[in-house]
C-alpha cells in the first residue's frame, strides 16, 4: 500500500528517465495516480447508497472496488493501448505502460488482497512480500520531486553557494541517476519476493507443513504473521522474521460456542455460504464464534490471525451474523471491515 505521493514519485522518476517533456511528461505522471480512482468512484456509491441486487452489486464491486479492474493487467492494456492509438509516440506508450504497472505492481507487493486477471478471473490473490510502510518503497520516490524543485529553484537563481553547485552537479548526470533508481527500485521488488519465499520454504520445513505464500503478511520490514491449519480443531499462528525463524507461536480454536447450542455447526454453515458469497474474501483462516440468545443464534467470523496484529492490516475484519431461530430466512449481518467501526451490512452484500 504504497502512498499516493509516492507513487506519483515513481511516475516522476518514469517520466524524467526517458526524457519526456511538456504534455506527455505531465500525462505519465498523472498515470502513475490513475489506478486510485477507483476509491473516489467506489466512495462516491457507498455514499448515494444505491440498492443493487447481490450480484449487480459484486459485479460493480470488481469493476469499481478500490484495487479491482483498475489495478488490473486489462486495465493497464486498455489504457496503453488507447496512448498507441492516440499518438503513435512509442517513447511515451512505454512511459505510460511502466507508469500505470509499476502502480499495480507497487500494491501487489505491498498491500491486500487484489484480483489483477479479472474479469477472465476473479481469484483475489497477493505477493505480501514488502512492508507497508518500507523506507525505500516510500522515500526513494520522493527524490526525483525533490531534485526537480531544487533544480528549478536553482535556475531562478533562488539558491547559491554549495547548493547551486550541488544541483549542477545533479543536472550533469541525471539522466544515470534517474535510470540507477528506477534499477535500484527493481531489484528491491525483485529481492524482497524471493527472500520471503526462501523464509517460508525454511519455516514449512521445519513445520514439516506448507505454508501458504499468500496468506503471510508482512508485519514490518523484517517480521511476518502467517498461520497454518493444525489440526482438525485448531490453527497454528505463527511470527516469522528473516533473522530468527519462528519468534512466537500460538494455537487459536477454528470454533468456540458459548453455552449449549446443538445445532451450532448448521449455523456456521450458513454464516460460511453467506460470506462466500460475499466479493472481500480477505478471510484466510476462518475462525467461528457462536453463541445463543433471546432466540437468535449469532455467529462471528473473522480470521485466526487477528488477535495477534500489532497494526491494522486488510484481514483484520470480522462479520457478526445475527439469525432468527424461528424464521431461518430472516437474518442481519454486521462487520468491522479492516479494523474499523461495526456497520449493518445490506443484503445485497450477498449472493
Amino acid at each position: 500500500m504504497v502512498n499516493v505521493i509516492s507513487h506519483m514519485g515513481v511516475g516522476l522518476l518514469i517520466a524524467l528517465a526517458l526524457g519526456l517533456k511538456g504534455n506527455k511528461f505531465k500525462v505519465v505522471v498523472l498515470l502513475s495516480v490513475l489506478p486510485d480512482l477507483d476509491f473516489i468512484l467506489y466512495s462516491a456509491y457507498v455514499f448515494t447508497n444505491i440498492n443493487l441486487s447481490p450480484e449487480d452489486r459484486n459485479q460493480l464491486f470488481y469493476l469499481i472496488g478500490h484495487r479491482e479492474f483498475m489495478h488490473s493487467i486489462l486495465f493497464i492494456l486498455l489504457v496503453t493501448a488507447l496512448i498507441w492509438l492516440k499518438t503513435k509516440d512509442r517513447l511515451f506508450t512505454v512511459g505510460g505502460f511502466q507508469s500505470l504497472f509499476f502502480h499495480s505492481y507497487l500494491d501487489y507487493v505491498t498491500s491486500w488482497k487484489m484480483r489483477p486477471l479479472y474479469p477472465f478471473s476473479t481469484d483475489a490473490s497477493i505477493m505480501g512480500a514488502v512492508y507497508f510502510f518500507d523506507p525505500l518503497l516510500n522515500l526513494l520516490p520522493l527524490l526525483p520531486p525533490f531534485i526537480v524543485i531544487i533544480g528549478n529553484l536553482s535556475h531562478r537563481r533562488r539558491i547559491k553557494g554549495k547548493v547551486k553547485g550541488f544541483c549542477t552537479f545533479i543536472s550533469n548526470i541525471d539522466d544515470k541517476l534517474y535510470a540507477s533508481l528506477i534499477l535500484l527500485l527493481l531489484v528491491w521488488l525483485t529481492l524482497m519476493p524471493i527472500s520471503k519465499a526462501l523464509l517460508i520454504s525454511n519455516i514449512s520445513l521445519s513445520e514439516e507443513t506448507e505454508i501458504s505464500y499468500q496468506s503471510t503478511y508482512p508485519e514490518s520490514m523484517n517480521t511476518f504473521l502467517t498461520a497454518y491449519s493444525y489440526n482438525s480443531t485448531h490453527y497454528k499462528v505463527l511470527k516469522i522474521s528473516y533473522l530468527s525463524g519462528i519468534e512466537k507461536s500460538s494455537y487459536v480454536e477454528k470454533v468456540s460456542v458459548e453455552g449449549n447450542v446443538p445445532d451450532s455447526a448448521a449455523y456456521i454453515k450458513r454464516a460460511e455460504n453467506l460470506y462466500r458469497a460475499g466479493v472481500s474474501q480477505e478471510i484466510d483462516y476462518p475462525a467461528y464464534s457462536v453463541s445463543e440468545s433471546n432466540g437468535t443464534v449469532t455467529v462471528v467470523l473473522s480470521d485466526a490471525r487477528s488477535p495477534h496484529l500489532n497494526e491494522l492490516a486488510y484481514f483484520k475484519s470480522f462479520y457478526r451474523f445475527v439469525f432468527d431461530r424461528k424464521n431461518e430466512e430472516k437474518y442481519e449481518v454486521y462487520a468491522g471491515m479492516h479494523g474499523g467501526q461495526e456497520e449493518k451490512l445490506g443484503r445485497n452484500w450477498f449472493g
